[in-house]
């Protein structure tokens, strides 16, 4: 198809651009980490998305190559944080920063990549940079509150759907939002459009989440690439086991309980012994209806754009399309 084609031609473009960029400096120990980070890939959605929607109005996407990739590494900044925050051994594959080098210096290594993104998006046309550094700081700063309340979870017995949904909104849904906003706005685009861009992205993003949510418990294991899982042994407030502690009665509520304060356990025994219990709640399919309420709010904010580019909106909608549906 000749989306796939023009796609792959975006994609290829960014990856090579991302590859080139050079964060080389002294001392050493603080400037490897961060090109060790970037050169182990990832989706590149962010930038990707950033992209495609400055595709929607103009041409020559190439003009934004750099501005689009201060959102990667930006992204990677609050990756290189977060895995020592979560004390994460692995990150794509291979050892994170933390592991490799250590604490004081993915904090460090990431204090510089923040600096880095800042400096990045000097390179946006004057008359844009005061709106597209005003939204990034915003979005910054939400994706802080976000992890904020992600870790102030873990010591809190209940959390809300509300409060949950909140938190990833902030934490991972507003970045998708403003890769798609900053695209529409260095492209010119009025500001009913890139507002519509904007909430279609943090639409899809929480759509996203709530996908992750469920594949980790649910995903086919060859397909899936990590533990299936891994939420449930962690005890983490998903969307799933939020939803299960509401609806959970009687003999359910006691084994969920149970498992919830387990000190030592088997593994496997748990992660079966509480997916029966999401199952015989009807979780699954809660989810699934609650993230494809997500996805057509998202989608319904495409139909309000006066896009200049037709065939870039359908290359933007397969895409999103494509990541809603994925099993992996």
């Amino acid at each position: 198809m000749i989306n796939e084609k023009a796609l792959e031609e975006i994609r290829d473009t960014l990856e090579k651009h991302i590859l080139q960029l050079n964060f080389e400096g002294e001392p050493k120990e603080l400037y490897e980490p961060i090109s060790y980070l970037m050169q182990l890939g990832g989706k590149r959605i962010r930038p990707l998305l950033a992209l495609l929607s400055y595709g929607l109005f103009k041409d020559g996407y190439q003009k934004i190559l750099t501005p689009a990739a201060a959102i990667e590494v930006f992204h990677n900044f609050t990756l290189m944080h977060d895995d020592i925050m979560d004390n994460a051994p692995i990150r794509r594959g291979r050892q994170t920063v933390h592991e490799k080098w250590d604490d004081n210096t993915a904090i460090l290594s990431g204090d510089v990549m923040l600096v880095k993104a800042y400096e990045m998006l000097l390179e946006v046309e004057t008359d844009k940079l005061h709106p597209a550094l005003k939204l990034f700081s915003k979005t910054a700063a939400e994706v802080c509150e976000g992890q904020q309340l992600d870790m102030n979870f873990e010591s809190l017995d209940q959390v809300s759907e509300e409060e949950y949904l909140n938190m990833i909104r902030l934490k991972t849904a507003v970045l998708l939002g403003f890769s798609l906003q900053l695209g529409a706005v260095l492209a010119g685009a009025s500001e009913s459009d890139a507002l519509h861009l904007y909430d279609f992205g943090v639409n899809i993003g929480i759509g996203f989440q709530l996908k992750d949510d469920l594949l980790d418990v649910f995903a086919d294991k060859e397909k899936f690439g990590k533990q299936v899982g891994g939420d449930i042994l962690a005890n983490k407030k998903t969307y799933l086991l939020i939803k299960a502690k509401e609806l959970a009665a009687g003999k359910e509520k006691a084994a969920l309980e149970q498992w919830l304060a387990a000190k030592e356990f088997d593994p496997a025994e748990k992660v079966k012994a509480v997916t029966a219990i999401y199952e015989q709640l009807e979780i699954r399919e809660k989810t699934m209806n609650l993230m494809a309420d997500f996805f057509e709010k998202g989608f319904n904010q495409l139909a309000n754009i006066k896009v200049q580019k037709p065939e870039a909106l359908q290359i933007l909608w397969s895409l999103t399309r494509k990541l809603a549906t994925r099993e992996n």
